[in-house]
Formats: structure tokens, C-alpha cells, sequence
């Protein structure tokens, strides 16, 4: 009987929440939904319940209606909001408002009240220990999901189910507007910067006297260079984002459910608990589900545990621990091997993918490349900032304070020390970067290159070694059976169609006929019936490609459907690349001469060098019976395969044989012996041969690639000779003669005596190499180091592991790897790789483990490697732009005031003006610039060698441009001074303090205003000269006769736009009255104007002929030292 004393706490908690047993938040049942038929369900009276104040006693001669109670306590289920399964729907009605109610009062009485229920369940720590989806057998659950395993949710009941419990996405991470914005006003120059402002502030008042309005007009100038500068920051963050967002927008999110006994594809977002889900192998698991009907199925859950070992996926539950238990399915998880049907048990947020991405969603991305480079040159400047900063002021500290305090007060030092810092940062810098990183982006989207992060782009740039998959990226993934036979004859495919199609079936033998069987009852791929009506070639397939093309010669010699109609599929396991094979496996009638025992026929189909170990007969093709399989027939079959395998087609090797099993039927043990024992004495039927013809672009893709300085590898699961023949095909192998083989490597190893000079970094052998797995497994670092200094390369029979293992090994010794592939196989590689490259048409795993999507043809990575290039170049030409009047040309008035006493040939305002007006515009333009020449032809470059900013570009901007752009500035500032004031050069050096009332006869104010005048002539002069070097820094080798701006192949209107804009700022700041007054500019004599244009054209010239220089003499002194 059941405890009086349990039962009065029942009761008393009972009473205490009667009122809520009316509300409809707590039904058991959706409204409108049926409740399925229970009456021949029997449940387990085990009774579960994380009460235990609640455990009913299963001595109640009513347990198995009380069980579903008790039972139901411990479990989550989406068809309530609070996670509570209600399973009075499998209780007779007498005892429903009993479950209710007891549902209920834990709601709101019990001691863990609020910890399974809504957002505070979610962040129970024990959340996924209470779970028992996979205790109870998948019949129970979809009992208390009200679902039906054949027909699914209707789709009523699933839009109130996504209504209510929201769509099945992991929320992002919110982005952390306060910090990031604090990162743009903050970050960088500007941290610098906001010194400046609150040294003008302080210099405005309280240290000048009256407050001086010019350094309150300059503190608000760099407030909004800061806030210039953070804008385009954001900028460049949203255009990112945007791109990347678009990028998840392409890429596949769907899943295949069962809505109203249909199988749809469907959007994953839109999953609900109780969807009956199909998983196949490569798709992505779209929902944490319960495993309810499995056929050799694996996972990979790398994603989630970090471990590559694959999980064995089960009907039956193998640990009470929901994380760990084989028959759950985790969100984000990937299917590599068989397929199989659950029911989702948690979407979204509650999902161990949604808690997991909680926990990370603090973690701080790793900088990219780019950024790296970027925030190294930004330290090198505000190094050299503060230590000028730092040498002005002990030099009025320790000289000027005390000798020339009339010259340089305080005020004067401070405003001194903050030119130092506005003359040598180029503001415009951070902007120029950003708005070229988000035009790359932009351009690669135009070429169907879509990379997830920026750093993709540049790294591509770097990539000497690229592995590539054969098929369905060298190949167009079009199969077709172009050979068949059998051991001891072969047909034209027409001759066979000939035979069972054109004669009928009673022509063929039964070798013949068998054939023909098995390409049907061996297949995993079907016909999509929309496509029904085509001819056999156009019709769609869903499937494998191999298994579309044999379905497709099969259907052609006779109907698929009336085969597979009278034979009833009891097993299958399907094809993987660790097996290269695949099962099937029918129920047989017992036969006369044994009637007591029905067996099952098995088909196996696969690589010929996996199965033929495994034979012991065949089928003659000629004679149309069995015989032994002896080395004669093995010597004739092995011949055949490797004839066609040298014409580039793939071989599969058809098999059979009768089989009776000792387990049952869908056991955990039944695959354990299937895999066991069935594969033993087969019997051959005979050959397929496959032709995948290549990619149109492949053979045009792999010779640029190798211009470009990238060696192009095959690395695919195909028979050697069948890949060496495609390799042949697309330039892969394009030596004469058998390539080297496994004996070849140990040669050159024992040529060397296995000295220390075998290693990856010595010259290249000029050679074709050949390599299968079972090679692989029998190699040695020494052999690796041989290995990859080969120019040409072909991986056969390699497995996942082994791809893995070939891109670690060229990794290791210097090279960066790209590896592209759109197969599950090719989903480690990708992911170990420098650069994984995903075909858009790939599988949901490669695209996920991938760092770039090819949405075109596989020729599109040419054009990243190029765009890869160019984002580099052109950051270098707008860097190598700036440098020259934005710091260069600007520190040293500075250096001249403090150290030579001459009067300051550039105000702080106009050196501000030069860095984010007048310099930006123009800059900006040479981010428009393409390439200068083919950049594949450019070797790839050393990311730990070569970098954005280096000694080559500094020399240029500083020594050569720099000092030209400088001397001409200061001329014309001397010019002025020595031509209007009658002032010579020789009387303004040392000057100091004597630069004041009385010098040369002026008064102070007109010492004053031609200083002024003088230095808005400087600024003229620097911002007609930079037009020179506009022209110049375009080209680094070439003449501006060769590219000029206005031919077809280099046009860019926007350098002239740029110079334009600079030009009417330039006028703008020197004549308009109010900024004469307020920021101490003058108007500007009109042949200042006019001087520095023959002076720019100089420039110009003077580059035309160091790059003259250097085209004629490449290995002289001047081409070693030019960027």
C-alpha cells in the first residue's frame, strides 16, 4: 500500500494549489492536439522522481498509472514552459488533475522552486543531471511530446510550439557597446591624442593669460580627429560585420524533418521539442535530439569535447548521464557515418551547444593578422613619439627654460611637445586601413570569395602549399559508369544496356542479372520524384555521387523501383572513408532445400583493394556461375582495375553473399557482428568503372597557382592510379615518366646516408611523387622531410587522419597551408590548416570546419590569393603616402624651432590639417589602385619576415621622399621670410627670443603675421609636393609611363578627385578670414602657389628614376634597399 504519511504530504500540497489547476499554462495537452492512442502501450513501473517527499510506492495496484507521474517529474519537456513533462495524456482520466496538481505544487512550494522552471532552470548547474530523455525508450518520449514517430508534428501544433518556446538559435553574444566604443575613442592614436586635447585645455586656461582661444580651438580640432577617427573604426567594424553576416546568411541551416507524414527540408531555426528530425551522414545535428531509430551512425563532437574520435550513435541508452549517453544527438555536432531519425528533446539556449556558448561568450578573439601588423606600427610611432616628446622637453627643461625663457615658456613647451606628437602621428592612418579592408571585403564578395574573417584575406597571401580534395573540387561531382564487368569478361556500358535492356532480361545470365541487382539494392541514393519525368541523366539524385551515377546506370538497362519494391531492406551501413565500403543487407525466403532457416542476402560495394582480401568466389560473366576465386581470376580482375583506373576512372567492386545472424535484428550487438563476420567470403558479381570528368577551370586554377609560387597537392581517398590519372588531366603531375613512389623516397634517403642535410628547406625536387595511405603509415620524420621538398604530389587511399597528418607535416616545416575540400573527410584537414577552403556545394561540416567559401568555381581562389595580395600592397602604398609631409616633414619644423631657435615653420593646426584633410582624401584614392602587375607572380609572402611596415618603407618615406618633401617646405618658408620680410634664412636660425619687437625693424604683430603667412606657406608647398608623391608611390616598379591613372588597365579618377579635395581644404584654411583669425593662418601669395608644382613634378621625376634604376640594375645596391 502506499505510505499514508507520503500521501498526506501529497495531499496537504494538493490543497494548497488547487487554484491552479484550471489554468491552461499547465495543461498536459496542446490545444487542438490529439491524444494518441495509449491503450496497447505498456510502461516500465520503475518509478523516477527527483522528490523524493513525492516517490510513489509501486505496491498501488494502479502503478503503471501512477508511474507516468512520478516519472514525469524528472523530466524536461519544451511542451510546457516550465520543462516539466505533464504525462496525464498516458494516465487514465481518473487520475489526470492528480498529476496536475502534484506538477504544480512543485512549481510553487517546492524547495527548488525556480531552478527548473524558465531562465533559472537554464542556469542550473544539475540541469542536464534531472534530464531522462534517454532513460525511457523512444516510444515513452514520444508519447509525452505527443508525437508520432511516422507522421511527425502537424504543423498547427509546431508553429504554437515555436510561438511559445522561440526559435531554435543560440543567442550571439551582445556585443559590449560600451567597451568597444570606448576601444575607438580610446584605442590606438587616440590614447596619444587625448593628451594633446588636455595639454590645449590646460594651455587655453589656466596657463595662458588672457585664455588663449586658438589652443581651446585646437583642443576641440583633436577632439574631433579622435572622434573622426573612431567613426570610420565603427565603420570598418559594421562593413565588416555586415559581410560576415551575409556570409552565415549563404550558408546551409537546413535539416530534413517529418511535418504531416512528410518528409520537407526545413529551416533548422524553426525546429520545435517533438520534430521527428532525419540525420544523414555529413549534415550538422540542428538540435540536441534523442536518437530513436539509427543505422551505424557516428558523430564527431570535436566541436563540443575537443576529442576526434567518432561516437557511436544508439537507439538504446549507454549512461545515465545525458552528456554521455550514445543515443543523443548534440546541436552543432557533425553525422560522419551512417544515418538515422530522433526526436528533438532541446532547441535554442537550452540546448549543451546554447550553455556552452553562454560560458564562452566572454572570450576575446584572437587579433588577426592584419591587426597585428597594424598595432606593431602603431607602437613603433608612439614609441618615437614619446621619446621626441621626451627629448623636447628635457631640452627646455635643462637649455631653453633657462637660457631662451623669453623664446619658449611654458606655454610654448607644451605647445611645442604637442606638435611633436601631431607632427609625427599619421591620424589619417587608422582610417585609410579601414576603409581598405572593407573595400577588399567587398571586392572578394564580387568574386564569389567569401571569407569569415578578414585575417582570411591576407593570410591567403602567404599560402605556398595548398592540398586540395579531387572529388567535387578538381571534378565536377558528375559521375557516370562508363565500364562494367566481371572477372573474366567486360562490356561497354551500351553493350550491357544491350543485353538486359534491348533482349530482355532471359537474354542475360544470372551474373548478368545479379549485376544489375546489386547497383539497385547497393545503393543509398534515390531519384528525387519532382524530377521524375526527365530523362535518367537530368534527374535529380539525393545521395552520394557515386551511388547517383550507378542508380543512374542501373534505372537505364531497367526499373530501379520494382527491385527494390520486392526486396525488404532490413540493414545498412553506409559508406565512410575510414571502410571505403558500403552494406546492405535483405530479408531472404527460406529456400527449398531448407526450409527451417531464411536467411538474409547481403551486397557490399567498394574499393576493389579493401574487398578483394575478403573474397573467396566470383560470378563468371561468361558461363553465368560461381567459381573459386584463384590467383588467375585475382591477376585478370587486378589488371582490369588498373587499365581503367589509369584512364581515370574509379573502380568499384561489387559483392554478395547469404548470411544468418545470431543477434537480433536492431540489437546494440547486431552491427558489432555484421562488421565482424559478414565480411568474410564474399562473393564478387563484379566492376563499376566511375568517371568524374574535372572542373573546366581546374587545369587553367592549378598553373596559376603554380606561377604564383603555391605547389598544388591531391590529396584524396581514391585508387592511386585513378588519382594520378586526374592528376595528369589538371596539371597536378606534368612530368613524363611513372612518378616516385614510397621505394624512390628511401632511396634519396639512403643517397644521403640520412644526413642533416635531408630536410624540407633544401632545393626543390623536380620530380612527381605518388603516395597511397598504407605508404603513410611506414613513414618517418626523415621520409617527411624528402617528402615535402617534391614539386609534385598526388595522396591516395588516404584517410581523414592521414589528411590531417600530411597538412601537420607541411606545417611543421615552414610551409603555410591551404587545403580545399567539401567532404566530411576533408573537415580535419580543413580545420588544421592555415587556410581551409570550402566549396559552397560541400557538405555543412566542411563549410563549418572552413575559413573561406568558394560560392563560384574553384578557380575563385585564385582571385583570393590575388585580392590577398593587393589588400597588402595598397595598405603599404597609403602607409608609404602619409608617412612623408604626415611626420616626416612635419617633426622637423619642430626639431628646428626647439633646437635652432628659428620661428615655427608649421603651426599644430596645420599639421593637423595635413594628416586628416588634406593627405586623407588622396590617400584614400591609392586604396582604389589595381594591380600593378600580376601579383602571382610575386612569390608568396613570409608573414614572419615580411612585414606591413618595415625598414625598405621607412627609408623611402623618410630618407628619400621625406627629406626631398622636407628641404623644398622649408625653402619656401625661407623664400617667403627672406622675399616679403626681407628676413634672410642666416638671421633666422638661432634666433630665439630675438625674434620679437624690433627684429629687422618690424613690430611684434607684424613679426607675427609674416610668421603666420610663412608657415601657410609651408603647409602649400607640403600639400602640392605629396601630389608628386601621389604619383609616384602608385607604381613601386613600374613607370608612370607604363600605368598612368587614365589608361584603361590602371585607371583610377579617384587620385585626381583626392588631390582636388586636398587642394580646395588647402585654400579653404588659408583664405577664409574667420580661420585666419581663430587658428593664426594667412592667405598665401599666388606664386607660392605655383613654385611647388614644377617642385612636385620633381619629386616625381626623381622617383621615376630610382625606379629606373632599379629595373635595370634588380641586384644592385638601390634594388636591395627599395620597398
Amino acid at each position: 500500500m502506499w505510505d499514508r504519511s507520503e500521501g498526506a504530504k501529497v495531499a496537504n500540497r494538493m490543497s494548497k494549489t488547487i487554484h491552479h489547476t484550471m489554468s491552461p499554462d499547465y495543461d498536459a495537452m496542446e490545444l487542438g492536439e490529439k491524444a494518441p492512442d495509449l491503450s496497447n502501450e505498456k510502461l516500465s513501473p520503475k518509478p523516477r522522481t527527483s522528490r523524493p517527499d513525492l516517490q510513489l510506492q509501486p505496491r498501488l495496484t494502479f502503478e503503471e498509472n501512477l508511474h507516468p507521474i512520478t516519472s514525469g517529474l524528472a523530466l524536461y519537456d519544451a511542451s510546457g514552459s516550465d520543462g516539466l513533462v505533464r504525462n496525464d495524456r498516458a494516465i487514465s482520466i481518473g487520475f489526470r488533475t492528480l498529476s496536475i496538481q502534484i506538477s504544480d505544487s512543485l512549481r510553487v512550494s517546492g524547495p527548488n522552486d525556480g531552478k527548473r522552471t524558465g531562465k533559472a532552470g537554464e542556469n542550473d548547474p544539475n540541469f542536464f543531471q534531472q534530464l531522462t530523455f534517454h532513460t525511457i525508450t523512444g516510444q515513452q518520449l514520444c508519447q509525452q511530446l505527443n508525437v508520432s514517430p511516422e507522421r511527425g508534428l502537424d504543423a498547427s501544433v509546431a508553429a504554437r510550439r515555436l510561438q511559445r518556446d522561440g526559435k531554435n538559435t543560440i543567442a550571439q553574444k551582445r556585443p559590449q557597446y560600451l567597451w568597444k566604443l570606448l576601444g575607438y575613442v580610446f584605442g590606438g592614436f587616440c590614447s596619444i591624442l587625448w593628451v594633446g586635447v588636455v595639454i590645449f585645455f590646460i594651455c587655453w586656461r589656466p596657463l595662458s593669460n588672457p585664455p588663449s582661444p586658438t589652443n581651446l580651438a585646437l583642443a576641440i580640432l583633436v577632439i574631433l580627429v579622435i572622434l573622426l577617427q573612431a567613426s570610420f573604426s565603427a565603420f570598418q567594424d559594421w562593413s565588416t560585420g555586415r559581410v560576415m553576416n551575409s556570409i552565415l546568411g549563404l550558408l546551409p541551416s537546413e535539416c530534413v524533418a517529418l511535418r504531416e507524414g512528410e518528409t520537407i527540408k526545413m529551416p533548422a531555426s524553426e525546429l520545435v521539442v517533438g520534430d521527428i528530425v532525419v540525420l544523414s551522414v555529413g549534415k550538422k545535428v540542428p538540435a540536441d535530439i534523442r536518437i530513436i531509430e539509427a543505422s551505424d551512425i557516428r558523430f564527431d563532437r570535436a566541436v563540443l569535447t575537443g576529442e576526434s574520435e567518432e561516437i557511436e550513435g544508439s537507439v538504446d541508452s549507454s549512461d545515465d548521464n545525458f552528456l554521455e549517453t550514445k543515443n543523443i544527438a548534440l546541436m552543432g555536432t557533425h553525422v560522419t557515418n551512417g544515418h538515422g531519425k530522433g526526436v528533438v528533446v532541446l532547441t535554442g539556449g537550452k540546448t549543451v551547444m546554447g550553455r556552452i556558448s553562454k560560458l564562452t561568450s566572454n572570450t576575446k578573439p584572437k587579433p588577426t593578422l592584419i591587426q597585428q601588423e597594424i598595432t606593431r606600427f602603431v607602437r613603433i610611432i608612439i614609441i618615437l613619439t614619446v621619446g621626441l616628446a621626451s627629448a623636447i622637453l628635457l631640452t627646455w627643461v635643462g637649455w631653453l627654460r633657462r637660457d631662451h625663457f623669453a623664446f619658449i615658456n611654458v606655454v610654448g613647451m607644451l605647445n611645442d611637445v604637442m606638435g611633436c606628437v601631431v607632427a609625427f602621428i599619421p591620424e589619417g592612418m587608422p582610417i585609410g586601413v579601414a576603409l581598405t579592408l572593407s573595400l577588399i571585403a567587398r571586392r572578394m564578395k564580387a568574386v564569389n570569395v567569401l571569407p569569415k574573417s578578414l585575417s582570411t584575406v591576407e593570410t591567403l597571401g602567404c599560402v605556398n602549399v595548398i592540398c586540395s580534395d579531387k572529388t567535387g573540387t578538381l571534378t565536377q561531382n558528375r559521375m557516370s559508369v562508363i565500364s562494367a564487368g566481371f572477372v573474366d569478361q567486360e562490356f561497354a556500358v551500351d553493350e550491357y544496356h544491350i543485353i538486359l535492356a534491348a533482349a530482355g532480361s532471359a537474354a542475360a545470365n544470372a551474373a548478368q542479372q545479379m549485376l544489375h541487382k546489386a547497383s539497385v539494392l547497393c545503393n543509398g541514393a534515390t531519384f528525387d520524384s519532382a524530377s521524375a519525368h526527365l530523362p535518367i541523366f537530368e534527374r535529380a539524385i539525393n545521395g552520394d555521387a557515386t551511388d547517383g551515377a550507378v542508380l543512374r546506370f542501373a534505372e537505364s538497362v531497367g526499373p530501379a523501383s520494382s527491385i527494390r519494391d520486392a526486396n525488404d531492406q532490413i540493414f545498412q551501413i553506409p559508406f565512410n572513408s575510414k571502410n571505403k565500403w558500403m552494406l546492405t543487407m535483405y530479408a531472404e525466403s527460406p529456400t527449398a532445400s531448407d526450409e527451417k532457416r531464411a536467411g538474409n542476402l547481403v551486397f557490399v560495394k567498394g574499393a576493389p583493394d579493401v574487398l578483394l582480401p575478403k573474397c573467396t568466389s566470383y560470378w563468371s560473366g561468361i558461363t553465368g556461375e560461381t567459381k573459386p576465386f584463384n590467383a588467375a581470376a585475382r591477376s585478370e580482375l587486378v589488371a582490369r582495375q588498373e587499365a581503367w583506373s589509369r584512364g581515370g576512372q574509379r573502380v568499384i567492386l561489387v559483392c554478395m553473399r547469404h548470411y544468418i545472424s545470431n543477434e537480433a535484428i536492431g540489437s546494440e550487438g547486431y552491427g558489432d557482428e555484421i562488421m565482424q563476420n559478414c565480411l568474410q567470403d564474399l562473393v564478387i558479381i563484379g566492376l563499376l568503372g566511375i568517371m568524374d570528368p574535372p572542373r573546366p577551370e581546374t587545369a587553367r586554377t592549378v598553373s596559376d597557382c603554380r606561377r604564383a609560387g603555391c605547389r598544388v597537392f591531391m590529396v584524396t581517398g581514391d585508387f592511386g592510379l585513378t588519382a594520378a590519372a586526374i592528376g595528369r588531366q589538371v596539371g597536378i603531375i606534368t612530368r613524363h615518366g611513372e612518378p616516385d613512389s614510397l621505394s624512390q623516397v628511401e632511396w634519396r634517403l639512403t643517397e644521403k646516408g640520412s644526413r642533416s642535410d635531408v630536410n624540407a628547406g633544401s632545393d626543390r625536387i623536380q620530380s612527381s611523387l605518388v603516395l597511397e595511405g598504407k605508404d603513410l603509415l611506414n613513414m618517418t620524420n626523415l621520409h617527411w622531410n624528402v617528402v615535402c621538398r617534391y614539386e609534385e604530389i598526388v595522396f591516395a587511399r588516404t584517410t581523414p587522419e592521414q589528411k590531417l597528418s600530411i597538412v601537420n607535416s607541411f606545417r611543421e616545416r615552414g610551409s603555410v597551408v591551404a587545403v580545399t575540400g567539401d567532404g566530411v573527410n576533408d573537415a580535419p584537414a580543413l580545420k588544421a590548416a592555415d587556410v581551409g577552403i570550402a566549396i559552397v556545394t560541400g557538405s555543412d561540416v566542411a563549410i563549418e570546419a572552413s575559413d573561406l567559401v568558394l560560392m563560384g568555381g574553384f578557380d575563385s581562389i585564385t582571385d583570393g590569393i590575388r585580392l590577398g595580395r593587393l589588400v597588402f600592397q595598397n595598405l603599404q602604398k597609403v602607409i608609404g603616402y602619409l608617412l612623408p609631409a604626415g611626420s616626416w616633414s612635419e617633426i622637423w619644423p619642430v626639431i628646428l624651432s626647439v633646437y635652432f631657435g628659428v620661428p615655427l615653420p608649421l603651426s599644430s593646426f596645420l599639421m593637423i590639417i595635413i594628416c586628416c584633410f588634406t593627405d586623407l582624401f588622396p590617400c584614400l584614392s591609392l586604396i582604389m589602385e589595381k594591380e600593378e602587375f600580376d601579383l602571382l607572380t610575386l612569390p608568396p609572402r613570409n608573414h614572419k619576415r615580411d612585414h606591413l611596415i618595415n625598414m625598405k618603407i621607412y627609408v623611402h618615406s623618410y630618407l628619400f621622399i621625406g627629406v626631398m618633401e622636407a628641404v623644398i617646405a622649408h625653402s619656401m618658408f625661407f623664400l617667403y621670410m627672406w622675399k616679403h620680410a626681407g628676413i634672410p634664412p642666416r638671421d633666422l636660425f638661432f634666433a630665439f627670443e630675438k625674434y620679437a619687437d624690433g627684429f629687422h625693424g618690424y613690430t611684434q604683430e607684424e613679426l607675427i603675421n609674416f610668421n603666420n603667412t610663412g608657415q601657410s606657406v609651408y603647409f602649400v608647398a607640403l600639400v602640392i609636393l605629396q601630389w608628386g608623391n601621389l604619383l609616384s608611390i602608385r607604381n613601386k616598379r613600374l613607370s608612370i609611363l607604363q600605368a598612368d591613372p587614365f589608361s584603361a588597365k590602371r585607371r583610377n579618377p579617384w587620385l585626381l578627385l583626392g588631390a582636388l579635395f586636398a587642394f580646395v581644404v588647402a585654400v579653404f584654411v588659408t583664405a577664409v578670414p574667420g580661420i585666419n583669425s581663430l587658428f593664426a593662418t594667412a592667405p598665401v601669395p599666388i606664386e607660392f602657389w605655383l613654385i611647388p608644382i614644377p617642385l612636385a613634378l620633381g619629386i616625381l621625376i626623381m622617383d621615376e628614376m630610382r625606379k629606373l634604376v632599379v629595373r635595370c640594375f634588380p641586384k644592385g645596391p638601390l634594388a636591395r634597399i627599395a620597398w
